[in-house]
């Protein structure tokens, strides 16, 4: 009886003292999710752009595609070489509105009142961000942003929804450089 025992306890420690398993996922996810959301992206993207694309074609002014999926036009252009455009560390000091698509004002200049921005070092929607690496000194210029270039998802989560594309006029006032550029 003894000998039963402890074979009954030597079998039974040692398939207790086995290695854990891995646990298997309840239920597994595909791509599907993305797959829709880019779709949706792509198709918010489109309508966007034919808004975008009858204003400038309304426009007397050209504008300019950017390589970084905005476009501009200048509203006073600085052909002075000397001048430069900014570079990482510099800062800059400039002034910009804010409208809808439409023109609605959402923020005036001076709701916003002159900014002071260090380039690439602190935060700023994309589009702007790109666009002032465009600028010079003196120079202004208007931005229509599509919604990704601009507060994307989420807005400005003040007057600003999510998904809005912009139109942005901004006047770089001045570019102080980097000494350690």
């Amino acid at each position: 009886m003894n000998k039963l025992i402890i074979t009954s306890l030597l079998a039974l420690l040692l398939f207790h003292c086995k290695n854990p398993e891995a646990r298997r996922p309840i239920s597994t996810k595909s791509g599907s999710y993305i797959d829709a959301s880019v779709a949706l992206n792509k198709k918010r993207f489109a309508k966007e752009k034919v808004i975008i694309e009858k204003i400038i074609d309304s426009d007397s002014i050209p504008y300019l595609a950017s390589d970084t999926g905005f476009w501009y036009k200048y509203i006073k252009k600085v052909e002075n070489d000397s001048l430069k455009t900014p570079n990482f560390g510099d800062i800059i000091n400039y002034d910009y509105n804010v409208k809808t698509l439409n023109g609605n004002e959402i923020y005036s200049k001076a709701d916003l009142k002159t900014q002071h921005y260090v380039m690439d070092k602190q935060e700023l929607f994309t589009g702007l961000r790109h666009g002032l690496k465009l600028m010079k000194p003196g120079e202004t210029v208007t931005f229509i942003f599509p919604s990704d270039r601009a507060y994307g998802y989420y807005g400005d989560e003040n007057k600003i929804g999510p998904n809005t594309p912009l139109i942005c006029e901004v006047t770089v006032n001045s570019i102080t450089q980097n000494q350690n550029n």
